[in-house]
């Protein structure tokens, strides 16, 4: 159900008024401020009160609690969280009042338009880290960069900042084929995988939409492709426009080579066509890092910045939030969350853990929507097992209803020795009574788990 016979940009002027529906989501909450410093006059709402809503009301952005149809007021368009559906009385309102309603992705797409320079960062996994690499290595090239993250990133105190450089950055998500309404100058695919089922048929289909976001780069511009990924790979098969490539593995224009690693941290040289480009020593962990690392410097090589921007911003960081973030201690155990919520991320977390020199790997695990879960349960049941102690809590239902009737209980049944949790709170009783001197805990998934971490910790 839309409403809109004029493109967004034709809105996006100073004086229109804007309703967005969500506003306190992590990418809605940066397009309200600039849109406000573009001179339009800013409102929205948000289904709870949190520090993004409190934030946004600093600013003098009005925000309504809870959704309904006057909140609309006078707006001249509603732009709206993927996350809000048809139903949804202010977009239903807009509608029959005759106020266009466009997607937040319409709206970054627009805003690009106006930069020289669309770096979007792509792909099943990896997004948040990459883009936020990018984000260290253009702040410390000086480029003052405009950025949009789907989290948290230290550097910036959040994940978004307004810039007046000439290049914006962009976290691009494919879900509902969000990415396709952007404008990239650089599009970056870092991997290509089975996900988001209840929207895409099959691998497939996420490789043609993966396809029609590479077309959308213009001639001028550049593809930077992971040529370790198969699906990414086949994403960019008979794509008229060159592609530059990274690896580890397989042949690519930016490798790594002299590679070691410090107690797990990797340190690495990158070269771009066998020359030399950049030194870098990661302080995050991981082979699916050094790939990340690789994606975010070649990234940078193609818009023409230093190898010493890749050194210097990279040595900063340390991670995005809820990316491998360390939360605290409890009786002897470090206590880490992570966003991990599909198999191969799950993979790469786990095996990176065991790598590093703790006792034992306990896992608290919060799956992600019914469909994912259903669709990828005997992927979940194996990366499971690679923990030492795995705790289940019950699936986040984010934007879905429980059709399929699944529970975490079934993984758990799949998996010796694991413990479903119905609640966070018995999840965090559960980790209070594992815990053990020398363990690392990990509380992961994509939802709100990372609460039973902070309540575990906060107990001490």
């Amino acid at each position: 159900m839309m409403n809109n016979p004029s493109p967004i940009s034709e809105y996006l002027i100073p004086g229109k008024r804007v309703h967005l529906v969500g506003i306190g989501g992590v990418s809605m909450c940066p397009l309200a401020e600039v849109l406000q410093g573009m001179g339009m006059t800013v409102q929205g709402s948000d289904m709870n009160e949190s520090d993004t809503v409190r934030h946004l009301r600093t600013l003098g952005i009005p925000v309504a609690i809870g959704h309904n149809a006057e909140n609309l007021g006078d707006c001249d368009l509603v732009i709206r969280t993927a996350a809000a559906h048809d139903s949804n009385p202010e977009i239903a309102g807009a509608v029959t009042r005759g106020i266009p309603v466009y997607e937040r992705a319409q709206a970054w797409g627009a805003i690009m338009q106006r930069y020289p320079n669309a770096l979007c960062v792509s792909g099943t996994h990896g997004k948040t880290t990459t883009t936020s690499m990018c984000a260290h290595i253009f702040m410390a090239a000086e480029a003052d960069p405009t950025i949009m993250i789907g989290g948290s990133l230290p550097l910036l105190g959040a994940g978004y900042r307004v810039g007046r450089g000439d290049t914006i950055i962009l976290e691009s998500c494919e879900y509902c084929n969000s990415f396709l309404h952007f404008f990239p100058t650089v599009a970056v695919i870092l991997n290509v995988e089975t996900d988001h089922l209840d929207f895409f048929k099959d691998l497939d289909d996420i490789e043609h939409s993966f396809h029609r976001f590479a077309e959308l780069v213009p001639e001028r511009g550049h593809i930077i492709v992971n040529a370790d990924n198969s699906g990414a790979v086949e994403s960019v098969a008979d794509l008229a426009h060159p592609v530059f490539t990274f690896a580890l593995e397989n042949a690519a224009d930016c490798t790594a080579a002299n590679l070691t690693d410090a107690n797990g941290a990797p340190s690495f040289d990158i070269l771009v066509h066998g020359e030399h480009y950049a030194h870098v020593d990661l302080q995050v962990f991981g082979r699916h890092n050094i790939l990340n690392a690789l994606a975010a410097a070649s990234a940078a090589y193609v818009l023409g910045l230093p190898g010493s921007a890749v050194e210097a911003g990279l040595a900063t960081f340390i991670g995005a939030g809820r990316r491998f973030e360390h939360k605290g201690s409890f009786n002897g155990a470090e206590v880490y969350d992570d966003y991990a919520h599909h198999p191969d991320e799950l993979h790469a977390l786990l095996t990176t853990a065991k790598t590093l020199p703790y006792q034992r790997v306990v896992v608290a695990f919060q799956p992600h929507t019914y469909t994912r879960t259903a669709k990828l349960f005997d992927q979940f049941v194996e990366e499971l097992k690679l923990a030492d102690v795995a705790i289940v809590a019950e699936i986040y239902a984010a934007r879905e209803q429980n059709t399929l009737g699944i529970s975490s209980a079934d993984l758990c049944r799949s998996i010796p020795g694991a413990v479903y949790c119905s609640t966070l709170e018995k999840v965090a009783a559960q980790l209070r009574q594992t815990a053990q001197p020398g363990d690392l805990i990990l509380t992961v998934g994509a939802g709100d788990i990372y609460r039973a971490g902070e309540k575990l910790i906060n107990e001490v």
